[in-house]
Parts: structure tokens; sequence; C-alpha cells
């Protein structure tokens, strides 16, 4: 290869690592990998070392990954975190021990499990936590202790009252949590979680502290960065320690004498990855003796007395028997391969997910294939290649087909989502949810109505869509387990409230594809009537502010369809209002954003920001510094936090009230 070919070569790894390192440290959201972003590594590495010429400090060879994301105050390491040098052979391993005998008399070598998460920084002074903060890019971090504090087992307040202790560890999330929110994410027709460790990192960097709780995260232990107090003079005498003080120090670490028995180790718990409750991704080998180590030194990037054993990911051949298309409750039809049973991470397969309409037609996938599985993660099953050389002749490409499963009537072709959906407003594989989401405080608001109430009426039969709700009575409601006197005239009484709402809260209740509040708000002030919206031409629609090309064709396909029809007929001659409401009283707030956090003592968070619109202003989801006003109640969080540390305006509700005097 000339050395213009291989300058350029350099030039491009560089730059598809340094696309892939934002994908994985700061966005959670990898693209290729772990072993296919290995192997990019590994050849900039051999071409950087070939060719010296072409040195850059600031290669990503050179630098860990990620960099400190600027919604969270800053953490410097005392102690770098580095990352580790990856192998992936026998030979690597011992060619590494080789090196260490050299430098180190009589080592002994620690072997761990390597836990497939987000590394993370815990302080404690006088045993008691008081800082937490995640890797960054090993020399500034993330201060995350508010979010850290929400992690199950990580301690508050040590067994002994030590002066000072730095530890580090592993956040991550177990498969068993995995698995139920994924179920969750699958049920709402959210993008999935690709696995544990990324579901773990979105996570833990949420700037609502209540979202992390939710996600049941733990924490296992590997390292001890600082410490006063206590003279130790091997990592495993630090292992014991932070157990003795009562942190969750990784469940496998043994010590050997012998590189070659600790190679044999870390092919032991390749083999025996299943047992434990989180994935891994690989195993350590450190030195055990730390004297030896601070000789040893590091590079500008990995320890010299550690590297990291990385497995390669398990994928088997099997049959494709059938695809099945599985109605989701926003009504895209999945495609799901049925297989031939196969064995794969210790676990039997014998469906797995084939993503989208492009994702089959991109690989030719044809049903009576031999297709290659494999575990997404560890965890979710995915179809990821053709053995098109095995064909016989008798494979059949896969049709989606025309009617919904579900309901049987015509589908939608969603260019915009590679994506085939039922229209059908009153679809059985969509009603509870659409059902939720047209009663839900953004939409109809109506109380009484949560998730438990909505199956429910769907079991017992009195709601088969949305306008069924505005047809429910007393006598129909009492012959229900849920529900008594108080009960049912409270839920009957929010329901014809409800019937006097806007006509923007209407058109965010009938769950078109695409629109959400901002939009139906748009929508709803442009036309005036909901009629006027969906007898509305493309050109016209395209034309409103917040609506593309996207949202017109949603809307087209859900006036196209008969049944929208006649719900539409059957909401409006129950009494419920299809006109515009909104009148804006004046212009005050014009070019300004309001952030809502806490609760207020007179009124809503949703009347307060009719209140701002009315008036010309904004409302955002979330703090920034284009954030004008921060509106704080009663157990104000993060949001209110962060407004803080910028400077913002925060006002309490009397002085919002003055402010529309």
């Amino acid at each position: 290869m000339e050395k213009v070919q291989i300058a350029a070569r350099i030039a491009q790894l560089r730059g598809e690592i340094r696309h892939h390192n934002a994908c994985y440290y700061d966005h959670d959201s990898p693209e290729i990998s772990d072993f296919e972003y290995d192997a990019l590594m590994r050849e900039l590495v051999r071409l950087e070392r070939e060719n010296p010429e072409f040195a850059d400090p600031d290669s990503p060879s050179v630098r860990v990954g990620g960099k400190a994301s600027s919604d969270f105050s800053q953490v410097v390491h005392e102690v770098p975190m580095e990352s580790l040098q990856d192998c992936f052979s026998r030979e690597e391993v011992l060619e590494f021990g080789e090196r260490i005998v050299k430098q180190a008399e009589c080592p002994a070598f620690v072997v761990e499990t390597k836990v497939d998460g987000l590394s993370v920084s815990l302080e404690y002074r006088n045993g008691v936590f008081v800082r937490g903060s995640t890797r960054g890019d090993g020399r500034i971090g993330e201060d995350i202790t508010e979010n850290l504090r929400t992690v199950r087992n990580v301690p508050m307040r040590l067994t002994r009252p030590l002066p000072f202790i730095e530890v580090r560890g592993e956040v991550y999330m177990s498969r068993r949590v995995f698995a139920e929110l994924n179920a969750i994410r699958e049920e709402n027709e959210q993008p999935l979680f690709a696995n544990p460790r990324n579901a773990a990192a979105g996570s833990l960097r949420q700037l609502d502290p209540s979202v992390t709780a939710e996600r049941k995260l733990d924490v296992a232990v590997f390292n001890l960065q600082r410490i006063e107090g206590e003279t130790l003079e091997t990592h495993e005498q630090s292992l014991r320690l932070m157990e003795e003080l009562g942190f969750p120090v990784i469940p496998e670490h043994e010590l050997f004498r012998d590189i070659e028995q600790a190679y044999q180790k870390v092919l032991e718990i390749g083999e025996q990855r299943e047992k434990y409750p989180f994935d891994i991704d690989g195993a350590v080998i450190k030195l055990d003796d730390f004297a030896s180590r601070r000789q040893i030194g590091s590079t500008a990037k990995f320890p010299k007395w550690a590297i990291a054993y990385k497995y390669p990911p398990e994928t088997k051949p099997t049959r494709l028997l059938d695809i099945e298309s599985k109605v989701g409750r926003t009504g895209v039809l999945t495609p799901a391969a049925v297989l031939e049973t196969v064995r794969l991470s210790g676990t039997s397969v014998s469906s797995a997910t084939l993503h989208n309409r492009d994702f089959i037609a991109e690989r030719d996938i044809r049903i009576g294939d031999t297709v290659l599985v494999r575990k997404a993660g560890e965890i979710i099953p995915e179809v990821v290649g053709v053995e098109k050389e095995k064909r016989s002749g008798s494979e059949r490409p896969f049709v989606f087909p025309e009617r919904c499963p579900s309901c049987g009537e015509p589908v939608f072709n969603d260019a915009s989502e590679a994506a085939v959906r039922c229209t059908n407003a009153a679809c059985p594989a969509q009603l509870t949810r659409s059902i939720i989401h047209f009663a839900s405080r953004g939409a109809m608001d109506i109380e009484g109505l949560g998730t438990a109430n909505v199956e429910l009426l769907v079991r017992e039969g009195l709601v088969h869509s949305y306008a069924d709700i505005y047809y429910l009575n007393r006598e129909d409601l009492l012959g229900l387990e849920r529900f008594g006197e108080k009960s049912a005239a409270n839920l009957l009484n929010a329901i014809e409230r409800s019937k006097e709402n806007d006509l923007s809260r209407l058109l965010f209740g009938l769950g078109i594809r695409h629109i959400g509040q901002k939009t139906a708000e748009s929508l709803s002030r442009h036309f005036g009537t909901l009629a006027a919206v969906l007898a509305a031409p493309r050109e016209e629609l395209v034309a409103v502010p917040d609506v593309g090309e996207i949202i017109a064709d949603s809307i087209l396909a859900f006036a196209a369809h008969e049944q929208s029809g006649v719900i539409m007929e059957r909401l409006r001659a129950a009494g419920v209002n299809m006109n515009n409401l909104f009148e804006q009283v004046d212009a005050r707030f014009a070019g300004m954003t309001f952030v809502l956090t806490g609760t207020l003592p007179t009124m809503t968070r949703g009347e307060a920001s009719e209140l701002i619109t009315a008036r010309g202003g904004k409302v955002a989801s979330s703090v920034s510094k284009k954030t004008s006003v921060v509106l704080a109640g009663a157990e104000a969080g993060s949001k209110l936090t962060k407004a803080e540390a910028l400077g913002l305006r925060i006002v309490d509700e009397a002085e919002f009230l003055s402010m529309l005097e």
C-alpha cells in the first residue's frame, strides 16, 4: 500500500472510530458490535505503529472515547479512569504475561469478569457517599451523584468511616430487568434497547433522577482508585477490603501465579457467562501487586499491567420456517422469524426479530432460508444474515399482508418508517392502547380512565373504540367489580367534562401517527374545526407550521379510513367539541420559553401551559440556556437545580400570576 493510501486509510479509520465513540459513549446508541469496533481499532493501531510518521496525539487510538456532557457539571478525576487494551487470542494473553514477567518479580495475576455497563467513580468521606461520576474521557467525567443515589446497591454509608476512599465500578442493568423494560417498550411500540449496557447508560445519564430510579440499576465494584487511612499492597487485598466496607464487589475474581492458568480461567468464565445476572463482554487479567503496577506504568490510554480478553458474539445457523406479522398497539405490523429451534448463548431460540420491511428486502431473506442468528447484547435474538449458497430453489419471498391480521382492514405502507401499518381506529390489537392515550392528561384528560379501568372496560366488551367512552352509563359501570356509586359518578363526570376540551386535545387524543401536542395545536388553530382538518388536501396540510409531508400523509390515511368517519360521527353525536377554542389574549410572552417543574398550589401544569401559550409564550420540557423562565412548584427536581446553576429566572405560582395581571 502506498503512503498516500495509508494516510487516507488512517484518516478514514480515525473518523469512523470517532463517530462510533460518540454513538457508544455519548449517545448510548452503538451502530456496530464491539467485535466490529475492535477490528477497526486494531487496524488503526497496526497502521500507526508501522507508519509512525502519521502519529497524531489526538488519534482515538491514544484517547479514551467519551466526553463529558454539558448537561451535567464536570468532575476532574484525580486518578485517571483508563480503558483497557483488548486482546482476542491465547497468543496475545501469553505475550502479555511474558512482558509482565520481565518487569515484575514473581508476578501474580487476578482474573475478573468484565461487566458490560457504564464505568463510574464513587467517592466517600468519613464513610459517607459524597460524589459519583462517569468516566467521561478518562480525565474529566460527569457529576451524576443524585442519579447514583438511586442505584439500588450503591452503599450510602460504609461499614467503617475511612477518612476517604474512591472506588471504580460498573453500573449495569440485570438481564431480568432489561427483559421487563423492553417488554414494556415493545408493548408501547417504543424503540427497543439493543442491550442492557445501552439501557443502563441511558438510564444513568437521565437529567431526572426519578427516571433512573425506575430502571432498577445495580453496580459491581472492581477497582480501588484512592484511599486514606489504610495501606494496601495488592489488588486482591483491595477487593477483600471493599467487600468488608459493604461494596458489591464483582462476583468472580481469582488469583493465579501462572499466565496459562489465568487464560484457562478466562475461557471458563466465557463458558459460564449465562450464570451471571448481568452481561459480560470479556474477562480482565490484572497484575496483582500495586508497587509493580506503578513501576510498569501506563500508555496515554491503557495501563500496561492489565489486559481485557474479549469474547466473540455467538452466531449459529438455523432454518427460517416462516415469517409472522404481529400487530403492535399503534398499528405497526412487525415481522418475526419462526425458526427451527437452536441453542444460543445458553438458551433455546425459536423466534427472532426481523426488524422491518427494508431489513428483509436488503438481505433478500426468504422463507425456507438457512439464516444466521445471534443474540444482540446476549439478550434479543435477531437474524443477522442468510447463507444463500445453501438455497435449494424452494425458498419463497415474504410478502407483507395487504390486510391487518387482527381486524382484516387494509393496511397502509408508511414509507417514512419502512413500516406497514393498520390505520383502523377500532383495530382490536390497538384498542386498549389507543383508549389509554385518548384519555391521558395531555389529550382528553379523563381522570379515572387509567390502564386498569380501560383494560376492564375492553375485556367486558363495553368499549370498542374511544367513541364508546361517551356512551357509558351508570348501570354499565356498577356492574363491574372495580366500581361503586362514587367511583362510577366520578368517572362519568370526568367524561362529561372532557367534551368541552379544545379541538387540539381531541386531535392529539385520536392517536394519528406523528401528531404530538404542538402539531395538534397548530392544526386546530389553522383550520378551526376537525372536519376542516380531515377534509384538507395534502398541499394545504403541509403549509401548516409543524406539519410536513410525513404528518400530512398520516392525516390523509386516517381520514380515508371508513371506520374513522364512523367514530368521528359518534363523537360528534355524543356532544364532544370539535372546534378550536383557543384565543390568544395578548403577546406579552412572545419570544419567551417557559419550563414548568414541581407541583403548583392552585393549578395544574397543563393549565399553566395554556395560560402561557395564550399570551404568545412557548412551553418546553427541559431546561437550557435558551429558557426564559422556570415556573417551579413544590418538590421541583433536577430541572430547578439546573436552572439555578445556569442563573435563570425562577418564579413561583404567585409571581407567575402577577406576570399575568
